[in-house]
């Protein structure tokens, strides 16, 4: 018998080769697959992490001197150069700006210790202020005031404004300033009353530290100054000694002449601040002149002298100690444009038509590297390049004010978007960066976005000027921390 043959048929034998071929092909190209999907996944995690950018931390700097910054947590971490300006920045609000602010152009203070008397209730019309009303309300308030009187004269300072109406008057119980010392201040009301505030010295001293210095090391010698004082308010200082010196009596630097200086060396709640400020002959005790810190909520406060004149303007328009004013506000050249003849004139050379634009900004000529100050309290809302303006930084104030610096070589390490900062904080240093000719500081101070030129004698501003609202602080600051007048 004859076995049957196990040899498959052709056909078969190359289907079965050819389904093998496909299923092997099949897996490899599936391990290929996979293979290239991982390693293009690695290729792309390695260009994001190539791609993002590389922020080198900054190591704030802690210096018991430096506290004119405020750091917010949020912000130590981030980038501090932005390299794009916020439109928003440039934007003009709702409305146009005025410059009818509604200041008291013609306030006055008038100051002195008036001789006590029997009839000390009539303090107001001996002085010169004649309302009735305000004669009955202050007599009826008074009467237990005048039982804690001390040594032989009441001192007064009372503020007037346009056709000699009323703003404030504040009193002492004596000139002498002690855990006793009282001063009381009345104002009017806006529903056509008055108000009266009482203030101790004992609650005041508190927070309050005299200091004097060598008039002569205020004006020339900021290193002994800076021995006593943060370096923030030096800036300060001897802006405010330069404004109130008597410029008729300049030899008073050559004498032993003292800048006597009530001072709050603040904490992490508040800003140090120099509250007041006289220049006096230590021998004799007579005040040449001074000045007062007034705080405001809404707006940013500002120095005031004794007979209530106020010198806030120099410190708005005061960034840096600079050589000279370079270019004001005006056109400057932008480029020159060459005008072809008309076809049938004959062949003249072609005319050049100068074409201007138009410069908004101060521009303070310096030294590349001269340091450039903050000229009020404020938050930082930019800081970086861009564009024409170079390395800029702007700051923003209470009452949609801002301020601008701009072609800087430098900022001030310390500074981040976000930061608030004292005024006199050192925050950048001049440049020749961006659109520039040399080196040299634009500033501008806009308000409500709109540009205001500082220099011009038009403006008058709520910052400059004193406020009806505010006149009771600077009455009130005169007494309770000026030197008190002679008996």
């Amino acid at each position: 018998m004859k076995k049957k043959s196990s040899q498959q048929p052709y056909w078969l034998n190359k289907a079965k080769q050819l389904i093998g071929l496909s299923l092997i092909t099949l897996m490899v190209l599936t391990v290929l697959s996979f293979t290239s999907n991982t390693q293009a996944q690695q290729a792309s995690q390695i260009n994001k992490t190539n791609k993002t950018p590389k922020v080198k931390q900054k190591t704030t700097a802690t210096s018991s001197n430096q506290s004119g910054i405020k750091f917010k947590d949020s912000l130590i971490n981030k980038a501090s150069k932005n390299l794009s300006l916020d439109p928003n920045l440039f934007k003009r609000l709702d409305g146009e700006h005025t410059n009818d602010s509604g200041e008291n152009l013609d306030y006055r203070v008038q100051r002195g210790c008036i001789r006590r008397s029997f009839n000390e209730e009539n303090l107001p019309a001996n002085i010169g202020l004649e309302d009735r009303n305000f004669s009955d309300f202050f007599r009826a308030q008074t009467k237990g005031f005048f039982e804690r009187m001390r040594g032989s004269c009441i001192p007064f300072a009372l503020a007037l404004g346009s056709r000699n109406r009323f703003e404030s008057l504040s009193i002492m119980n004596g000139p002498l300033q002690d855990a006793k010392t009282e001063v009381w201040t009345f104002t009017p009301s806006a529903a056509g009353s008055f108000l009266l505030q009482q203030d101790y010295l004992k609650d005041e001293s508190k927070r309050f530290t005299e200091v004097q210095l060598k008039l002569s090391d205020v004006l020339y010698d900021p290193k002994k100054v800076g021995d006593k004082l943060p370096v923030e308010l030096i800036w300060e200082l001897n802006s405010v000694i330069k404004q109130i010196y008597p410029e008729e009596n300049n030899a008073l630097e050559n004498t032993n002449s003292i800048v006597r200086l009530i001072v709050d060396f603040g904490d992490k709640e508040r800003w140090a601040q120099i509250w007041a400020a006289e220049i006096i002959d230590p021998a004799s005790k007579e005040v040449f002149s001074s000045a007062f810190w007034v705080e405001r909520n809404d707006i940013p406060g500002g120095f005031y002298t004794s007979t209530g004149e106020s010198i806030e303007r120099t410190f708005w328009t005061n960034p840096l100690s600079y050589r000279r004013i370079s270019r004001g506000v005006g056109s400057v050249r932008a480029s020159s444009k060459k005008i072809a003849p008309a076809k049938k004139a004959a062949t003249p050379a072609a005319a050049t038509k100068q074409r201007y634009r138009a410069h908004m900004g101060i521009d303070y000529a310096a030294p590349i590297g001269t340091p450039i100050f903050s000229v009020a309290t404020g938050k930082v809302v930019h800081l970086g390049y861009s564009g024409a303006f170079g390395n800029l930084i702007i700051l923003e104030h209470p009452g949609n004010y801002r301020t601008y610096y701009a072609h800087l070589s430098n900022y001030n390490v310390e500074l981040e978007v976000g930061n608030e900062i004292r005024r006199g904080l050192e925050i950048g240093y001049v440049g020749s960066t961006g659109r520039s000719t040399g080196p040299h500081l634009h500033f501008e101070l806009r308000k409500d976005g709109v540009y205001i030129d500082p220099y011009s004698s038009k403006t008058q501003l709520d910052l400059w000027n004193m406020r009806n609202s505010d006149s009771g602080l600077l009455t009130r600051e005169i007494l309770l921390l000026g030197t008190p007048p002679n008996n």
